[in-house]
């Protein structure tokens, strides 16, 4: 049995984040287990064409990193190599160990210690456990009709097979999100026909990119001009939140307006400028960025369906709709999202008195912070219930996230405790007032059922408020709402 101080589990971001915070406070002893048989989270993994980051690539990345992009919305590759960068200059490889997919989780009461039961690779131990293995990170599919019958190719966009070959193929590809909206643009050129299935469109904004030049990135490796850079993106994408939260009229009149110009201005006919408008505020669901998504619905081996022409079930050979189409297609691609609410934690998980985390949360996931949850000592989870962003980089909030989760770790080892656990009352009181908050915002009221959402009709992904709110909140750490022992 393997014993540490800390085991973090995932090698993403969140991850990579934890491991240079443990490190600039001393503490060494400690490992990343990472389920795959390769390091370095979303931006490794989704290899599917087109894939790139939705926010701007200074503010997306680590405060105290500074990189030369090559363009201001980074693409996949350039992520993965800033991703590998960063492992490599804190030397996190060495404490990497892949292909260990963790189980489950148990808390020893009698050690104070987390059992960690790795697949096929036996038992670990762990006074702390960081869980950084990401919202964005379980794939799922819906469970059409007669799905597994299909015996043409089929895959997610999380497992993109890059030997298959799609050109001059009849491709499906079944949803309409952020995934789908940059594979579209890179394959529609490509196959013989291309069959969009939209359960419900989204509202979508053009992409602002542009690619630097040679003086620029070398200004934007100097940390100062890397700050300067971040700070002003920063604060304009921090202004979002007023629509998203304190005024409908700004969020219509700023966004919204802006939406529906562009569906006029990239689109002529007036069937499929309907089938692309939605039904609900913009921003109840996430906004897509993209200047080539409407040019590719456009082009005539491009077919979109939508309400009232959805997938009735699926066949050996074919796809068939509620409108009685028969579709044959040589590939399907299911671009159908993530278990991003109830699925935060994906394994089992004991704490205190054999406590189940999944009864805790069979209403709906909660955290305190989003981040540690009572009866369940020395665990922090990373991008927890109610840390997510619609506005701005989720790096800064899983920055702020380490504030508070070094100074729970950092509290324990110099008061002498064991184990550091969240009080019921204050999880419950921080809980009550993320919720109410919620009520305010355009993710509850704008008349959509998003991913945002958990089951239980709650909005589980996002936090109700300015990102700066989060982290004065992290920062203020509150021993009086915490129990040592």
């Amino acid at each position: 049995m393997r014993s540490y101080k800390v085991i973090i589990i995932g090698s993403g971001f969140g991850g990579q984040c934890a491991a240079i915070n443990l490190l600039k406070q001393g503490i060494t002893d400690f490992i990343i287990l990472e389920r795959r048989d390769f390091i370095g989270g979303t931006w490794c993994q989704n290899n599917y064409p087109g894939a790139a980051v939705d926010v701007q690539s200074p503010l997306y990345s680590l405060s105290f990193e500074p990189y030369p992009w090559t363009q201001m919305y980074a693409g996949r590759a350039e992520l993965e190599q800033y991703t590998n960068l960063v492992i490599d200059k804190y030397q996190l490889r060495e404490r990497i160990k892949t292909c260990c997919n963790v189980v489950s989780l148990e808390w020893c009461e009698q050690q104070s210690v987390w059992e960690i039961h790795v697949e096929g690779r036996g038992l670990y131990r762990a006074q702390f456990i960081i869980n950084a293995s990401g919202p964005l990170s379980t794939p799922v599919i819906p469970n059409f009709k007669g799905k597994e019958k299909f015996e043409g190719k089929s895959f997610h966009t999380n497992d993109w097979d890059l030997d298959y070959d799609y050109s001059d193929k009849k491709v499906a590809i079944i949803g309409s999100g952020a995934s789908a909206a940059q594979v579209i643009p890179e394959i529609a050129p490509d196959v013989d026909h291309l069959y969009v299935f939209q359960r419900s469109p989204h509202w979508v904004l053009p992409r602002p990119d542009w690619v630097f030049t040679d003086f620029q990135r070398k200004l934007l490796a100097l940390k100062w001009v890397h700050k300067v850079v971040r700070t002003s993106i920063y604060w304009v994408l921090e202004a979002r939140i007023i629509g998203f939260k304190y005024s409908r009229w700004v969020l219509n009149y700023i966004a919204g307006d802006k939406a529906k110009a562009f569906i006029r201005k990239q689109i002529n006919d007036p069937q499929l400028q309907q089938q692309v408008t939605p039904d609900f505020t913009i921003g109840c669901k996430r906004v897509i960025l993209s200047s080539a998504l409407y040019p590719a619905y456009c082009r005539d081996n491009v077919s979109l369906f939508s309400k009232g022409q959805g997938i009735k079930e699926i066949t050996k050979t074919s796809i068939c709709t509620e409108d009685d189409r028969d579709i044959k297609p040589d590939l399907i691609i299911y671009a159908t999202g993530y278990d991003a609410t109830d699925g935060v934690i994906s394994y089992p998980v004991l704490g205190k008195n054999k406590k189940s985390l999944g009864d805790f949360w069979r209403d709906y996931p909660r955290a305190y912070l989003g981040t540690t949850i009572p009866d369940f000592p020395n665990l922090f989870i990373v991008t927890g219930p109610n840390t997510g962003i619609g506005h701005t980089s989720a790096i800064f909030v899983i920055e702020s996230q380490m504030l508070y989760i070094i100074k729970c770790i950092n509290s324990t080892l110099k008061g002498g405790y064991k184990s550091i656990e969240v009080r019921a009352d204050a999880e419950e009181n921080y809980t009550r007032m993320i919720h109410a908050e919620m009520k305010k915002t355009v993710w509850e009221t704008g008349g959509c059922n998003s991913w945002y959402k958990s089951k239980s009709g709650k909005v589980i992904a996002m936090f109700p408020g300015f990102s700066f709110s989060y982290r004065w909140l992290a920062r203020r750490f509150k021993k009086n709402h915490h129990i040592f022992t």
